[in-house]
C-alpha cells in the first residue's frame, strides 16, 4: 500500500525537490519553517494490530493519536508518556518524528523508550523494518528509538509499534503554594521517594504534583506530601499536556516561547521572566524578547542544559548551532538514511 508514497519520493529525487512528511500538521505553528514539498501522511491511518494481553499496539502513521487513546481506553490502557493530541490533530507518525512527552515522562519514561519498531521509507525509497512487535525483543542498533525525534529529517515514518501501560486506578494533584526554588525542591525530594508521582509542576506560587497509582500508595504519599486537594488538577495537567494552557497562547509579538531541558534539580534561572516549571525542574518554559535570546541560551547552558524555541511572535530567529561533536554525528546519520538530502539539510535542534 505504500507504492504510492515510494514513487513519489523517487519522483522527488529526480526532480531534486526536498519533502517534508506531515501528518496533520498540528505542530507547524511550534516548529521553526522549513522549505519543500509537503508529503501528506494523513491517508495512512489505521490501527493494524493491538495486543491488550500483550500490551502492544501497532499503527500507521497517519492514525490520529486520539484514536488510539480511545481504543486504549476502552481496555483500560494509555500510552505512558503522554504524547500531546493538540485538539485532537495529533498523528501517531508525527508523534513519533517529535518525540515529545507530556508530564509523566520523568516517572513513565519518554515516548522513544515505548517505541518498539518502526516501519519507514528511507531517502532512497527503501522500504525498511525495525524494531519488533514485542516488549522483549531488544536486539541490534535501536534505529526505532533514532526516528523517535528525528523530526522527519531521516526518513518516512509509515507504522510503528508501541509498548502500552494499564491507567492507573487512582488520579489525584495536590496543591502546595511556594516559591519556584522550594517547588522544585519539594518535587525532586517527592520524586527521589517512592510516592507514586505521575506530574510534578510548579506556576505562579504553586506546586502541583500529581499521584498516580493503587489507592493505598496514593494515600500514603498524600499523607506525606501534605498540601490541599486541586480537585481541579486533573483538568489543569491535561492544559498542560495538551499546550491548552494560557502560559503556552501566541507570544506577544516581539517575544518568544522558549523550552529550557535542564538538570531536574537545577536552581532557578531567569527569575525575571515569566516560568512554567514541568517534570520537577526538568522542563522549563520561559517568555521573554528575541532581543534576550543569547541570555537565554547561555543561562541553559551554563546549568548543564540547552534552550530551544518553541513558538514566537516574531520572524523566527537561527537556532544556535549544535554542540560540533554532536552535529558532525547528525551528520553522519543523514549521510547514511538520507544521501541525497531528499527531506532537507534542516537538522533537528532540539535535544
Amino acid at each position: 500500500m505504500y507504492d504510492e508514497l515510494q514513487e513519489q519520493l523517487r519522483e522527488a529525487r529526480a526532480q531534486g525537490t526536498t519533502l517534508i512528511p506531515m501528518g496533520a500538521g498540528s505542530k507547524r505553528d511550534w516548529l521553526p519553517p522549513r522549505e519543500g514539498k509537503t508529503l501528506s501522511l494523513a491517508g495512512i491511518s489505521g490501527i493494524i494490530d493491538y495486543q491488550p494481553s500483550e500490551l502492544v499496539i501497532r499503527a500507521r502513521a497517519g492514525t490520529p493519536l486520539r484514536e488510539i487513546e480511545t481504543t486504549l481506553a476502552e481496555r483500560n490502557q494509555m500510552l505512558a508518556s503522554e504524547p500531546p493530541t493538540l485538539d485532537g490533530r495529533s498523528t501517531l507518525g508525527g508523534a513519533v518524528a517529535c518525540g515529545w512527552s507530556g508530564p509523566r515522562r520523568p516517572w513513565a519514561g519518554a515516548l522513544r523508550d515505548q517505541v518498539l519498531g518502526v516501519t519507514m521509507l528511507n531517502g532512497t525509497g527503501e522500504l525498511l523494518r525495525f524494531g519488533g512487535s514485542v516488549i522483549k525483543n531488544v536486539a541490534g542498533f535501536d534505529v526505532s528509538r533514532l526516528m523517535t525525534g528525528s523530526m522527519g529529517t531521516l526518513g518516512v515514518i509509515l507504522e510503528a509499534n508501541l509498548k502500552v501501560v494499564p491507567r492507573p486506578p487512582v488520579d489525584i494533584v495536590l496543591a502546595l503554594e511556594c516559591g519556584q526554588a522550594e517547588g522544585i525542591r519539594r518535587a525532586n525530594q517527592a520524586s527521589a521517594s517512592a510516592i507514586p508521582l505521575a506530574g510534578a509542576a510548579w506556576e505562579a506560587g504553586v506546586l502541583r504534583l500529581r499521584l498516580s497509582g493503587a489507592a493505598a500508595g496514593v494515600a500514603v504519599g498524600r499523607d506525606i506530601l501534605g498540601g490541599e486537594e486541586d480537585h481541579d488538577g486533573l483538568a489543569w495537567f491535561d492544559a498542560l499536556r495538551h499546550f491548552r494552557h494560557a502560559f503556552f497562547g501566541q507570544p506577544a509579538p516581539g517575544m518568544i516561547l522558549w523550552r529550557l531541558s535542564l538538570p531536574q534539580a537545577a536552581p532557578p534561572l531567569l527569575v525575571g521572566y515569566p516560568q512554567l516549571v514541568d517534570w520537577a525542574g526538568g522542563q522549563r518554559w520561559l517568555l521573554a524578547h528575541v532581543e534576550a535570546s543569547s541570555i537565554v541560551q547561555a543561562a541553559a547552558s551554563a546549568a548543564g542544559g540547552n534552550a530551544s524555541m518553541r513558538r514566537v511572535g516574531t520572524p523566527w530567529p537561527p537556532h544556535t548551532p549544535l554542540n560540533p561533536t554532536i552535529a558532525a554525528l547528525q551528520q553522519r546519520l543523514k549521510r547514511a538514511f538520507d544521501p541525497a538530502g531528499l527531506f532537507g539539510n534542516h537538522l533537528p535542534p532540539f535535544a
